[in-house]
């Protein structure tokens, strides 16, 4: 079993090369807005409620793909590096999965911000999330996450012996993934 745990700030393409990433290996993609935008139709994801069921979803999937006979997961994550909570959380889901004996695999993304904006918007992004969709909800909330929080490690901060950074700015997904897929022989 296998973890690949693919972070960055949002529209940095975390999706898309999960995405490709499956195409290339047998690990089943689970972005994280799969829960957010299922859990969006009944409560906001900033209220108590939606960020409760929110994360009892993830876990539940967690805990069962952890103990199941499929070859591993890709899971996408906003990773706020100046929040302990993020680094707590980031631990537990590994846990999860190292307890059953899984291999855990760190890979961050980072963009240009300009290159982050065109992608907010690009088609294959809206149709996979739908709470995206209001263009300048999302824009603005975009920027501020940016000045609010770090969305990107220092160097050195990530002290995992199976972690990777790419730019990915000017690469398409699918190299991206291909790189992955080589540099962690998924």
């Amino acid at each position: 079993m296998k973890l690949v745990l693919i972070f960055g700030p949002q529209a940095v393409g975390k999706m898309t090369v999960g995405q490709e990433l499956g195409k290339l290996t047998d690990l089943k993609l689970f972005h994280n807005h799969m829960t957010i935008d299922l859990v969006s139709q009944f409560f906001d994801y900033g209220t108590k409620a939606g960020k409760r069921l929110v994360s009892l979803f993830r876990e539940e999937i967690f805990e069962e793909v952890a103990k199941s006979d499929l070859n591993g997961l890709i899971f996408t994550y906003v990773w706020a590096f100046d929040l302990k909570s993020d680094w707590d959380y980031v631990e537990k889901v590994c846990s999860i999965f190292e307890a059953k004996g899984s291999s855990v695999y760190f890979v961050e993304l980072e963009a240009d911000f300009d290159e982050r904006l065109v992608r907010n918007k690009s088609p294959h992004r809206l149709e996979h999330k739908p709470t995206k969709r209001n263009i300048d909800w999302s824009e603005n909330g975009l920027k501020n996450s940016m000045e609010k929080y770090r969305l990107n490690s220092f160097q050195g901060e990530i002290k995992r012996e199976n972690y990777v950074k790419i730019n990915n700015t000017n690469i398409p997904a699918e190299e991206v993934a291909r790189i992955i897929k080589e540099r962690f022989q998924l």
